[in-house]
């Protein structure tokens, strides 16, 4: 395969035996090149302003900052790149707070290197997609072990939210927002990945229940969907 037609991977874990394995592992797919590594926050930084990764393997620990600072650093330096959490722990508050900050992927050490190689495959085909190797009840826990909803969903996300409450469809949230339609669906994903809901309505009811608007009157809530 051509090298422009290859996924490029930036790892960043504070272990070197770790980032090894990982690079034996994905320069042995036709279709994967990893372009650098890192062994803290920094230095992850530095090396994906000038690598400009497709994807960054970010160890959930890794030293010199919190994740969550880490992959907004990551995020300024290198645009395109989509992170991928590797924990050793499920943590659902820390899976909402990535989640927020924009991790396209969380998945435990614990995973077949098979199933590493196939999330990297999918959330660089796919951009609008989030792999998470979590379970839904780990999931379930942060949401009501918080009272915050804003844990959960950014602001965008929320204010997206919130015209879908007022029964706004796709592209007129779209237009009333000054965003492009696949980018209002975008969103929605993320929401209903964050809130565990199967429908725009369940993820209206689950953001009531969470605190992040007030509830409706039941009269107009089913005026609204029905």
């Amino acid at each position: 395969m051509l090298a422009d037609d290859c996924t490029r991977v930036l790892i960043v874990d504070d272990h070197m035996l770790v980032r090894e394995g990982l690079r034996r592992i994905l320069q042995a797919q036709d279709d994967m090149d990893v372009v650098g590594e890192a062994g803290d926050s920094d230095a992850a930084v530095a090396v994906a302003a000038r690598e400009r990764p497709d994807i960054v393997l970010l160890d959930v620990e890794i030293p010199g900052g919190e994740a969550a600072i880490t992959v907004r650093k990551l995020k300024v330096a290198a645009p395109e790149a989509r992170v991928i959490i590797l924990s050793m722990h499920e943590g659902p508050t820390l899976v909402q707070e990535l989640l927020a900050a924009g991790i396209r992927g969380y998945l435990l050490k614990s995973i077949h290197w098979q199933e590493l190689v196939l999330a990297i495959r999918t959330v660089h085909l796919d951009p609008e997609r989030v792999v998470l190797g979590v379970s839904g009840q780990s999931l379930r826990g942060a949401h009501e072990g918080s009272g915050d909803g804003s844990l959960a969903l950014s602001t965008r996300e929320r204010e997206i939210l919130g015209l879908v409450r007022e029964a706004l469809s796709n592209g007129q949230i779209a237009s009333r927002l000054s965003l492009k339609e696949a980018t209002v669906k975008r969103h929605l994903r993320n929401v209903f990945v964050k809130l565990g809901a199967v429908s725009r309505i369940d993820a209206v009811n689950k953001a009531t229940q969470l605190g992040l608007f007030p509830a409706a009157r039941r009269g107009a809530q089913e005026q609204r969907f029905g």
